[in-house]
């Protein structure tokens, strides 16, 4: 898959692991990264690259209902998939690798019949999701040992 001129591929978690770990669970241990939906038949991961091959930027994809919030009762539940543990290195941040990856996994979850995208994402990442076209609904909430969130939204086309 290529969104603009970033390649993008999908990937084992194995490969995206330390990535994770390294941008969202820093001081943690290499396996808090890893989730119980990640080793999923119907989950994907997918992964940019720099040109010299250096992992940029990843992030999982699988079908999960949308939790049973207040906020989230108008959203249709068939066809939802989640958007979790999206990275991108330091070093890349602001040159598309994360969008790339995104608009991939877009694309991969409405081929596979997807109707929603969700996540909960860190409050710090509300303006990549606004610009891409999700919408933070409900309050805020605290994951614990992470910080603030939301949950964010988007209908898949």
């Amino acid at each position: 898959m290529r969104g603009n001129t970033v390649l993008v591929t999908f990937v084992s978690v194995e490969e995206i692991l330390d990535l994770r770990q390294q941008v969202l669970r820093p001081g943690q241990p290499r396996e808090s990264a890893l989730t119980e939906a990640d080793l999923l038949p119907d989950t994907f991961h997918l992964a940019a690259r720099t040109d010299s091959g250096e992992l940029a930027a990843c992030a999982t994809f699988s079908t999960e209902p949308l939790p049973d919030t207040p906020a989230l009762a108008p959203f249709a539940t068939e066809g939802a998939w989640r958007l979790r543990k999206m990275a991108s290195g330091p070093q890349v941040r602001g040159q598309g690798f994360g969008a790339a990856v995104l608009r991939a996994g877009l694309d991969a979850c409405a081929a596979r019949g997807g109707r929603l995208l969700w996540c909960s994402g860190r409050i710090a990442a509300t303006g990549f999701y606004e610009h891409h076209g999700f919408t933070a609904v409900g309050d805020q909430f605290t994951v614990p040992g992470i910080g603030q969130h939301y949950h964010f939204v988007r209908e898949l086309s």
